[in-house]
């Protein structure tokens, strides 16, 4: 019978996958840097095919290694689901999570509340700010679990939410008359930005980015002071915007789509429990209620 992968080998190769360094992964799953390049030497041997290229201090995956990560991520939460299962303790610990500002507003009062009052053992740290940020922040090891905008540089988020995007604009401003379009938008990584500006360039339409910020309250505020036209999905919508109709000219932009993404060690106990309450109550977000206007 075939001897079964070794699960402690696999967590050191998704640690060092994750953050591209045998010395972070190293301190991420408690041994030292020379025990982990053992075990990706026997897991590589095991395997029979190289799993890492190192390139001086970087370190990426091969081919092999990329089949090999996500099958090892799925060995590793069943292997937590399972332990879960026969376990009884209370679940008890603290979990650090990042959440884009887009969706802070409304999302962390309905996510933290709730979940406070039925897992009071269980201490949730909480960082707000731009996908790409926060992205990079699972790479060093800022997290456990982060809310993101797909379509970032990323290959192993959870998708669980796809929402569409709008052009928004204040009640009785003149923003949208304005030639060209005043745009309120993020900075130039941002994707909505991206998608927004190639839509407007394919339509034809003239327009300036007249406000900039990585902050989600600064662009809504910009938007309901009529200072610009703004694009948002439906969870990050405000009292007081309007939703730009789309016979005034402007293009249909993609929709927006919402992943979760786990440092691979948050699988089972307590980080199951804030994922599944974050999937559930973003999925019963009703969105805030606003008016579909033409240009007045």
């Amino acid at each position: 019978m075939t001897t079964p992968l070794d699960l402690d080998q696999l967590q050191s190769f998704c640690a060092i996958a994750d953050c591209g360094s045998f010395t972070e992964a190293a301190r991420r799953v408690n041994k030292t840097q020379s025990a982990v390049s053992m075990q990706i030497k026997r897991l590589e041997e095991r395997l029979g095919q190289p799993l890492l290229t190192r390139d001086g201090r970087s370190v990426s995956l091969t081919h092999h290694g990329e089949a090999l990560y996500a099958r090892a991520r799925r060995m590793l939460r069943t292997n937590a689901e399972i332990l879960d299962h026969f376990s009884d303790g209370d679940l008890a610990g603290s979990i650090r999570f990042g959440v884009p500002d887009d969706y802070a507003v409304r999302l962390l009062p309905v996510i933290l509340s709730s979940f406070q009052r039925t897992h009071p053992k269980i201490a949730v740290d909480v960082a707000c700010m731009a996908s790409e940020e926060l992205l990079a922040g699972m790479k060093t090891g800022r997290y456990d679990l982060i809310v993101f905008t797909q379509g970032t540089d990323q290959n192993y988020g959870e998708l669980f939410r796809t929402e569409k995007m709008f052009w928004v604009a204040s009640h009785g401003g003149r923003a949208l008359a304005s030639e060209p379009l005043a745009i309120a938008c993020g900075p130039a990584c941002c994707i909505w930005r991206k998608d927004a500006m190639e839509a407007l360039n394919r339509n034809g339409t003239d327009y300036r980015i007249a406000y900039t910020s990585s902050n989600a309250t600064a662009i809504s505020s910009a938007v309901l002071s009529d200072l610009a036209v703004g694009f948002l999905p439906e969870s990050a919508m405000q009292p007081g915007m309007r939703v730009v109709s789309e016979d005034v000219g402007l293009p249909r932009l993609a929709d927006a789509e919402i992943a979760l993404m786990r440092a691979s060690h948050a699988y089972g106990g307590i980080y199951d429990a804030l994922a599944n309450h974050i999937v559930h109550s973003m999925g019963n977000l009703d969105a805030v209620p606003v008016h579909a206007d033409a240009a007045e």
